[in-house]
């Protein structure tokens, strides 16, 4: 009997795949923690965005743990103590061009780097949505907005360990 992967598995699998993670995913929980905080900010520009743009909906949170990873390795304590990180990330260049903020000046990638995390944030949110599509959840009930924040939750999670890995953290067994 084979049994289906969960999202977080599927994830998971495809980033090692690509040389983006370790196996081992990364723990941060200062980063970790922050995304009850994140996240109650972001639904409602998410929701919003859901039906024309669900792929942005989904991908979103994921260049938002890749720039809390990076805001965690600079100075996390002056970024921690900030109230609103969502917004102040968000209302730089507006919902829209986020990504573009996240990835010229938070992260500070190259032309090349930024198409390439583009592309990944960009699979890796089809890939949800793939995941959420053929789930036996009906659309539009509780348990379909349930299912949709944990997506998010765990792609803000990956956009976590994909940065790490890039600042040279590694998950790896010690001897």
């Amino acid at each position: 009997m084979t049994t289906t992967p969960t999202l977080r598995e599927d994830l998971h699998a495809y980033l090692v795949g690509r040389g983006a993670v370790d196996q081992r995913l990364p723990e941060c929980p200062d980063v970790e923690e922050k995304w009850n905080e994140i996240c109650e900010a972001y639904l409602p520009d998410g929701v919003r965005e859901w039906n024309a743009y669900p792929t942005v909906a989904l991908g979103w949170p994921m260049f938002l743990g890749l720039a809390l990873a990076q805001l965690w390795d600079t100075d996390w304590e002056h970024w921690n103590a900030r109230p609103n990180l969502y917004a102040e990330l968000r209302d730089v260049r507006g919902f829209d061009c986020m990504d573009e903020y996240i990835l010229e000046d938070v992260l500070r990638l190259s032309p090349d780097e930024q198409a390439r995390t583009s592309d990944l944030v960009g699979r890796m949110a089809t890939r949800a949505l793939s995941y959420l599509r053929r789930s036996s959840v009906e659309p539009g009930t509780p348990e379909a907005y349930r299912a949709t924040v944990e997506a998010m939750h765990q792609l803000y999670l990956m956009g976590m360990a994909v940065r790490l890995k890039a600042l040279g953290y590694h998950m790896e067994k010690m001897a």
